[in-house]
């Protein structure tokens, strides 16, 4: 496809913007802020590294974002000819139908009260349809509370392990050993056993079907 100078420019730009539109206008926030919450919760902050939660937390961001990226790129392609007559201002309503199924995404797992909150906030009004800086800052505040209130169940079985591993090493006088360090083996032995990874993973991704 021949593009114009202006439309490279154009590529060039939103190449840039994307490691931000990656975190912010998709799952990713909320698998890696999960992810790093049960690593936590283990007891084994390195393990695994952060390149791996990381990692772990694109692909999956990959596979609920992947039929959104699907139209949106077969909206792009149908207006090609936009592109290549490079003017700014149909190449600007193209990107905007095209991200229409990208908003429509946002919208469904944007709370209510999010949305409504922000644009008390900003000062917008709260029965029109919202705008992309209501929509992706609610977003954004709806991932990360759904991501905490999954970390609280997550924590909840290791912390309820960490108090017994204590109460036996109190009551059989073991006073100067760490309950942290008996503790540990014995929450990778029940990830283990419940495949948490496994889990953690299937539930995330049907999380947003």
């Amino acid at each position: 496809m021949n593009l114009s100078p202006t439309t490279y420019l154009l590529f060039i730009l939103g190449a840039g913007l994307l490691p931000f539109v990656l975190v912010v206008l998709t799952s990713f926030v909320k698998m890696a802020v999960v992810l790093s919450v049960a690593r936590t919760a283990m007891g084994t902050p390195q393990l695994p590294p952060n390149s791996v939660i990381t990692g772990l937390a694109i692909v999956l961001s990959m596979v609920v974002m992947a039929p959104v990226a699907g139209q949106v790129s077969e909206r792009l392609r149908q207006r090609q000819e936009v592109f290549r007559a490079a003017d700014v201002s149909s190449m600007g309503t193209a990107i905007a139908e095209a991200a229409q199924p990208l908003r429509r995404f946002l919208l469904q797992h944007a709370h209510p009260e999010q949305l409504q909150a922000v644009a008390e906030a900003i000062g917008t009004d709260t029965n029109t349809e919202p705008g992309w800086p209501v929509l992706v800052t609610a977003f954004v505040i709806s991932q990360l509370h759904e991501a905490f209130q999954i970390g609280f169940y997550i924590f909840l079985p290791f912390l309820v392990l960490d108090m017994l591993v204590a109460s036996v090493l109190l009551s059989l006088g073991m006073h100067m050993l760490s309950p942290t360090t008996v503790s540990l083996p014995l929450k990778l032995l029940l990830f283990v056993f419940a495949d948490g990874w496994t889990l953690l993973g299937t539930n995330l991704l049907g999380s947003y079907h």
